[in-house]
């Protein structure tokens, strides 16, 4: 695995998330997780600087990422559309 790799598993370690989630879910546990290890209430200095760059890395790996189209991904995304297709004439 590579260096990048590396970083973005434990990017999603730190903030909690499995590797398959939506943007919308990192930025949920980013906001709870930022309540709960806010300066201002926990003395986990350091927990908060860990979520900050896990969640501007996650985010900056999403904006950038390149996406494919192909029906071979679409129907990895979404199964079960094809489905009821094959039962038709």
């Amino acid at each position: 695995m590579n260096e990048i790799a590396e970083d973005i598993h434990k990017a999603l370690d730190i903030l909690g998330l499995p590797t398959l989630v939506s943007k919308k879910d990192i930025q949920k546990q980013y906001r709870y997780l930022a309540r709960k290890y806010h300066p201002d209430i926990s003395s986990e200095l350091g927990k908060m600087e860990m979520i900050n760059s896990s969640y501007q890395l996650l985010n900056r790996y999403i904006d950038e990422f390149r996406y494919t189209f192909s029906d071979e991904e679409i129907g990895r995304q979404f199964p079960g559309a094809d489905y009821a297709k094959r039962f038709r004439p």
